[in-house]
């Protein structure tokens, strides 16, 4: 017998089953891991259908959990904004049914027999009218944050000093806080103007939101102290400190969404549309700058802002 050829048959047998069998092998797992590819490409925000189709099983394995921890992330998404769809809705009604009822009652109470006699009726009347205001100011602010949160909102930029700014501003909430008994002050005397680029009246929305704040949860014979900082050479930082309430931990992270309040009794004693501080968050954001808060209970609240310097006048 010829050894020799015995043996190269058999290697030459061994090959070609070999080869047979690994391609065998290597369509079936491609055409199981395509059914994969194939699957999971069906969700429009998989980025699968752009990518190779892979048969190494530790390429694949790393593939399928990034995928799976990216789905994830997207479904805890979903769920967190799903969340606040709710609370949004359940605050906007609630913020909503309030003055709808009280004007809604004046007004059967007037058509009920009332209406005849003078004074119940003007009385009435203009209870009611100020219902209606309320519901305009609750509607404006929405419209003027969803403009800012689609950007529809233009800036109209100009160089203003912010000095004299702040001052027309606690001229306006005089007397508002003499109610309180609350002082509006500077931390320090500004003998020079200092110059900002902004939108004028969205600041001026953003100081006078955060004063008015102030002044609400101020303590009587309180303070409400405004500083104007450099914090690098093309910005200031500008902080308006006060000695009132205080906020809880708790609640700061909530602080900027819209309806959320402090107070979760859901008292309106201190009036508002409770979308204050979210609307001078997209403000800022609309400027590109940053509003910070610091707060600690019977202590008092320091909230911040940053805004740009005039190019023209930097100091």
């Amino acid at each position: 017998m010829d050894w020799s050829f015995i043996v190269l048959f058999a290697l030459s047998c061994f090959a070609v089953s070999f080869t047979i069998l690994q391609i065998r092998v290597e369509r079936f797992i491609y055409r199981r891991v395509k059914k994969i590819y194939d699957d999971v490409s069906l969700l429009e925000s998989s980025s699968f259908s752009s990518k190779p189709v892979t048969t190494d099983m530790k390429t694949l394995t790393q593939e399928i959990e990034k995928f799976a921890e990216d789905r994830k992330i997207e479904i805890d998404t979903l769920k967190i904004r799903e969340e606040y769809r709710k609370d949004f809705l359940g605050n906007v009604s609630h913020e909503l049914k309030t003055p709808l009822f009280t004007v809604q009652g004046y007004i059967l109470t007037l058509l009920d027999g009332a209406m005849n006699d003078k004074k119940i009726r003007e009385k009435y009347l203009e209870r009611a009218n100020k219902g209606v205001e309320r519901l305009i100011y609750i509607v404006k602010d929405l419209d003027l944050i969803t403009k800012l949160e689609v950007g529809g909102l233009k800036l109209e930029r100009e160089d203003f000093d912010i000095i004299e700014f702040i001052q027309n501003v606690f001229d306006l909430l005089e007397m508002k806080a003499a109610k309180k008994e609350i002082s509006l002050t500077f931390d320090m005397e500004y003998k020079d103007p200092i110059y900002v680029n902004a939108d004028r009246e969205k600041i001026q929305q953003v100081v006078s939101n955060l004063l008015v704040n102030s002044i609400k949860y101020g303590h009587p014979n309180g303070t409400t102290e405004v500083s104007v900082e450099n914090l690098i050479k093309n910005k200031v930082i500008i902080r308006v400190t006060d000695n009132g309430e205080g906020i809880p931990k708790e609640h700061i992270p909530r602080l900027f969404e819209r309806f959320y309040r402090v107070d979760q009794s859901g008292s309106r004693a201190e009036g508002g549309s409770g979308l204050g501080l979210s609307i001078v968050k997209h403000i800022m954001e609309a400027h590109d700058e940053k509003i910070y808060v610091e707060s600690e209970e019977d202590v008092g609240s320091e909230f911040s802002f940053t805004l740009e310097k005039s190019k023209n006048k930097l100091a």
